[in-house]
């Protein structure tokens, strides 16, 4: 699979990544007055950034590493850039294991809008345990938002984190998927539940969310974190070696990254979308998509026929 290094490089656009590699995007970004693009939560009119950042797989490293001292870098960055919301699972190997000691650390718990999720249990006393050790874990005594994870015994579940809602342990709930395959079931349980917000693959390629999901989502008032959103890096080899639309200038994009999140925030469905990266001058990269006039509905019809 192509790296995002290979792809800016082959792009043209390296001196523009050693300038995001340095931090110093960030910072230009707030000396000339932008700000990162706010959603509404429909469920109680609470705006959070649009750009957050997911943990599956980037967080999942050895303690003292040094990919986990990046992480102090990437959340650093993430934080200084406006943005909040970080999502996370129990079953992600060791990621909230990570999460919560560098959030502690670095003085960014109050900041932080944690989205965990109740993931491969069955039964309430499981998802309880479940919750109760994801605390212990985050080091922390409640969450942003709590999840079911991928459906998984959904109704119970959700009832479990409804309960914790109502215990102040949680502010918003959620129903989650990943794959195209499960949008009609996700789509079916958020029509039968109305939670605060669903989760769900949306890219370039994929966008079967668009069908039903999204217009569920609209019309109940839901909230919605967009996965996936470089199609598990697919997208960057059907990019390899092309250059930018033209009229990627018009929207401030400057490498392909920033281009697919830009696609995915331009649905107005969208609420956060939340890529993963344990490298701190990707995220300054990723943190530029949140920045700036998003795709027109030309310029998306262009992107989806360029990508193929």
């Amino acid at each position: 699979m192509s790296t995002r290094r290979q792809f800016l490089q082959s792009s043209g656009i390296a001196a523009g990544s050693l300038l995001l590699g340095s931090g110093l995007a960030t910072r230009a970004q707030a000396a000339a007055g932008s700000t990162m693009l706010m959603r509404t939560i429909p469920s109680s009119g609470e705006k959070v950034p649009a750009l957050g950042m997911g943990t599956s797989g980037s967080f999942q490293v050895p303690s003292g590493s040094a990919e986990y001292t990046a992480l102090k870098d990437v959340l650093k960055r993430f934080f200084e850039g406006g943005a909040t919301v970080i999502d996370t699972a129990p079953t992600y190997g060791n990621a909230e294991d990570n999460l919560g000691p560098l959030l502690a650390e670095g003085g960014y718990r109050n900041k932080a809008f944690i989205a965990t999720k109740l993931s491969g249990v069955s039964g309430r006393g499981e998802g309880m345990a479940q919750f109760n050790e994801t605390l212990r874990r985050l080091r922390t005594d409640k969450v942003e938002l709590l999840q079911v994870h991928n459906l998984r015994d959904w109704k119970t579940q959700l009832e479990v984190a409804r309960q914790l809602k109502s215990e102040g342990k949680v502010k918003y709930v959620d129903l989650t998927h990943y794959v195209e395959r499960a949008q009609d079931e996700l789509a079916d349980a958020v029509q039968e539940s109305k939670p605060d917000f669903l989760q769900i693959n949306y890219s370039v390629t994929q966008r079967g969310a668009e069908r039903r999901v999204f217009p569920i989502a609209k019309q109940l008032g839901v909230a919605v974190l967009a996965n996936r959103n470089f199609d598990d890096g697919d997208l960057f080899d059907r990019v390899r070696g092309k250059a930018l639309p033209g009229w990627a200038a018009e929207t401030g994009v400057t490498s392909w990254a920033q281009m697919f999140l830009k696609f995915a925030l331009s649905h107005d469905a969208v609420t956060v979308v939340i890529p993963a990266t344990g490298k701190p001058d990707r995220q300054s990269d990723n943190l530029k998509a949140g920045v700036g006039p998003l795709l027109n509905a030309k310029q998306k019809i262009e992107l989806v026929e360029l990508i193929g």
